[in-house]
């Protein structure tokens, strides 16, 4: 694992890269530029909602154990069964429900318990642009890219959009986590943004991604207005767990305000199958290792900061290279928005997914190509590359 715009119309004829040109755009001052930071309300406590994770012997893959190992939990506890609202399943289990601070605590002694967390507000604060698509972008061209056709990124964040004609979005397995809405479509853009830069298509129009072709399952756990839940990120996780097959990759844009052992774990179980995630290290400007799930350490996962088009760290990034494996491009990235548009934005939630298209086409061997500049850590982590 490693540590640390020309009109649509234009083709190259490069053989065994693609048909969409290149664009050299460079950015001055990254200071300045619009980072997708968390809003006002990420990672504030939801009043009376708990995730509860099963000790190991509790857990299970079927989903009608987890809810009878559920029941029998509550009633030996004195709770109201009615207090479940969802389960997941895996080699983590568990239940989310809504407790009294009391009933939380004692669920804690239960020896069938791992562990209990409290639910939290996951959340976005968008700063975009739209703006004309450019075919090759600078930084895809900076990390390399290559075919990703027959390979699976599964995107969890705010959906994606089914019908914009640069992606090729698998609808059927795509899911949503939002209570009250089983409709994974992208409604924001930020899910959108990050699966072009995953897989957008290679052609001769809007832009490139860094594993071109590749299909994109959407995870929706974000709403329109990017706010979402801890819990959903669990359960999606838990969806990838029983549906995603080794060799495929998560991209995780998303994170907490806080730490949470129990997303932590959730993450390590995912990338034990085989399969990669990519995770956005954070908008802080703070040591990774105080946010879930970027501090998480394990075999096939990948905690990513941002540069700009001059290798230099973003000003937003979070760091720390107890925590960090890699840098990507993250300062005004070109890349597919809702609507059929195209937008700039910037983000080590734009940065993951360079990550996670290489993931895709190459796995543990990613190479890398110089280092981040003026890395506030001391030790410059080194920068993506095909």
């Amino acid at each position: 694992m490693l540590k640390r715009l020309i009109p649509a119309a234009l083709a190259c004829l490069l053989l065994t890269a693609c048909k969409k040109e290149n664009d050299n755009a460079t950015t001055d001052n990254p200071d300045h530029d619009c980072a997708t930071l968390s809003a006002a309300h990420a990672g504030d406590s939801i009043e009376g909602q708990y995730i509860v994770a099963f000790s190991d012997l509790q857990s299970s893959s079927s989903s009608r154990a987890v809810e009878l190992s559920a029941g029998d939990v509550l009633a030996r506890n004195k709770i109201n069964p009615q207090s479940l609202r969802q389960s997941f399943t895996g080699k983590l289990s568990g239940f989310i429900a809504k407790l009294a601070k009391e009933e939380a605590e004692t669920l804690k002694k239960d020896v069938a318990v791992r562990m209990i967390e409290q639910d939290r507000i996951i959340a976005l604060n968008h700063c975009f642009t739209v703006a004309a698509p450019r075919l090759i972008t600078w930084n895809v061209n900076r990390v390399g890219y290559g075919d990703g056709r027959g390979k699976t990124a599964w995107v969890i964040d705010t959906g994606i959009d089914f019908d914009h004609p640069d992606l090729n979005v698998d609808a059927a397995r795509s899911r949503s986590f939002i209570s009250g809405s089983t409709n994974a479509d992208d409604e924001n853009g930020h899910g959108t943004h990050v699966a072009g830069i995953i897989g957008a298509k290679n052609n001769t129009f809007g832009v490139l991604g860094v594993a071109s072709e590749a299909t994109l399952v959407a995870l929706k756990v974000l709403d329109k207005d990017g706010e979402g839940t801890l819990s959903a990120i669990v359960l999606a996780l838990s969806y990838v767990n029983a549906h995603a097959k080794a060799g495929d990759v998560v991209n995780m844009s998303v994170g907490g305000e806080a730490a949470s052992e129990i997303l932590d774990q959730q993450v390590r179980n995912t990338a034990a199958k085989g399969i990669f995630i990519a995770i956005a290290a954070g908008n802080e400007g703070e040591p990774a290792g105080k946010y879930s799930p970027g501090r998480t350490n394990g075999a096939n996962i990948y905690t990513v900061t941002a540069v700009d088009s001059l290798d230099r760290f973003a000003s937003f990034s979070n760091y720390g290279n107890d925590v960090v494996d890699v840098a990507a491009p993250g300062v005004r990235i070109l890349s597919c928005w809702i609507n059929n548009r195209y937008a700039y934005a910037s983000g080590t939630s734009m940065a993951a997914p360079h990550v996670a298209g290489l993931l895709l086409l190459k796995g543990n061997n990613i190479s890398s190509s110089g280092t981040a500049k003026n890395d506030p850590d001391g030790v410059a982590d080194v920068i993506a590359h095909y």
